[in-house]
């Protein structure tokens, strides 16, 4: 068994598009429109299934946010440096919420950037991980 995706409902599917594949560096890897269920849906990814997991973007006709609720942790990005990974998200225009340093009580260097959704996302600095 393997994680093949994770799903994430959001109010403007070219946005959030947008922010994954041009802040992220994603690709975006298929896109699916059900006019007749009413909703739309784009994988992203850093590659497709089955060498990579996916992230699948759920845009509902009509339903422009969500409430996230308090059980949604984050998304894990693991990333050579995370200094460096947040200075070209910034000037993408990403929103980094935790600037990159230590784990408390630890060494490893996190940071964690919000997506437009208002979704969570830590980069993890690791090396051997490509950006």
């Amino acid at each position: 068994m393997r994680i093949l995706h994770t799903m994430l409902r959001v109010g403007d599917l070219q946005r959030s598009i947008d922010f994954y594949t041009q802040v992220l560096g994603m690709k975006l890897l298929r896109t699916t429109d059900r006019p007749e269920q009413k909703y739309s849906l784009a994988f992203v990814g850093y590659g497709s299934n089955p060498e990579h997991a996916e992230i699948e973007l759920t845009y509902n006709y009509g339903v422009s946010s969500y409430e996230l609720g308090s059980a949604y942790g984050h998304i894990a990005l693991g990333v050579p440096d995370a200094y460096a990974a947040c200075d070209r998200i910034r000037a993408a225009g990403g929103n980094i919420t935790r600037e990159p340093g230590p784990v408390k009580g630890g060494n490893t260097v996190i940071a964690f950037v919000t997506d437009p959704d208002g979704y969570k996302i830590e980069l993890i600095q690791r090396t051997g991980d490509s950006e």
